[in-house]
């Protein structure tokens, strides 16, 4: 009953946070009016307003909170641990690093040129840690390898931040970058981001049963039949992909990809067939009302600022439930 309950909520929470999304910001608009605009009809002013938009923001911001939900699932499965992110193996911070990088050597002018360094630099991370592992890339390893990793992935880009510090205008638009956000987003951003996070997301669905059996660990999934090494491997690139595509096209947002998984978790049981899809919803409506709020809220907070005041403390209790 209580798995139903959950199920029916989020199935009503993402089209509300969708709708919230398209109507709430600066110009409020009715529902009826939003109808109309997304069929071209009605008010003009409307019409370029949702369609031109917020509808290409709204739809960049559920594929990145979708994405950035199963990458958490995925992590939190392979690690067997509850405060595992999709940031984990470095790939957020190579991403940050490869966008940060284009931007400050004055080559970010391109549409396409930060999402596709920020991919290359997550990518590029992924493969540091799997060849600092070693061993056949070993979960510890690949573990104690990101979190080695991510931290000299931060310092450099500080230090991108820092040596350019006095380009004002270049400085703050790697800060926006770095504190995520929504903004601005178009019908090109659609084109780069959504068709891959909804190829990667298809693609990870039916692993849902082998991560239920590798989270039992590595030589219980083995002997119930499961190729653990090439599995391993699967699961890597896709959550890397999804993490590397969702920081292409927003920026780094954090938190979605650690709060979502562990609450739906609670509620769903650790059946991955189940919270796979869940988590994806979750994700999306909760990046959607972030985004929502960093609208309606003073002082034009970025999502990833939002995201972390809601992450944040939910962390701090996990840490202490978990201690």
């Amino acid at each position: 009953m209580k798995r139903r309950l959950v199920t029916w909520l989020l199935v009503s929470l993402l089209p509300a946070a969708f709708l919230a999304s398209l109507a709430l910001g600066e110009v409020r608009l009715p529902l009826t009016d939003v109808a109309q605009a997304l069929r071209g009809r009605g008010d003009p002013i409307a019409v370029t307003i949702v369609r031109d938009f917020r509808l290409p923001r709204s739809l960049v911001g559920a594929a990145v909170g979708a994405a950035l939900a199963a990458s958490g699932v995925v992590m939190q499965a392979f690690f067997r641990n509850a405060l595992a992110s999709p940031g984990l193996l470095g790939v957020s911070s190579g991403a940050a690093l490869g966008a940060v990088s284009v931007l400050a050597f004055g080559i970010g002018h391109a549409l396409w040129t930060v999402p596709l360094a920020a991919i290359a630099g997550a990518f590029a991370a992924t493969a540091a840690v799997v060849v600092l592992a070693r061993r056949g890339a070993a979960t510890e390893r690949l573990l104690l390898s990101g979190i080695a990793l991510n931290a000299l992935l931060d310092a450099g880009t500080a230090f991108m931040l820092s040596a350019n510090a006095g380009r004002l205008e270049l400085s703050g638009q790697i800060l926006f970058w770095l504190m995520g956000g929504l903004e601005s987003r178009t019908a090109e951003h659609v084109i780069i981001g959504i068709p891959s996070i909804v190829v990667a997301c298809v693609l990870l669905l039916p692993l849902g049963r082998d991560l239920n059996l590798i989270s039992l660990g590595e030589q219980s999934a083995q002997s119930l039949g499961v190729d653990v090494r090439r599995v391993r491997w699967r699961l890597v690139v896709l959550s890397t992909l999804l993490t590397a595509l969702a920081t292409s096209v927003a920026g780094v947002v954090g938190f979605v990809g650690l709060v979502v998984p562990h609450l739906l978790r609670l509620s769903l049981g650790p059946d991955h067939r189940r919270l796979l899809p869940a988590s994806m919803m979750g994700g999306a409506a909760l990046t959607l009302a972030c985004d929502v709020a960093t609208r309606l809220l003073p002082g034009g907070l970025r999502l990833g600022v939002i995201t972390a005041l809601v992450g944040g403390p939910f962390f701090l209790w996990m840490l202490r439930t978990l201690a």
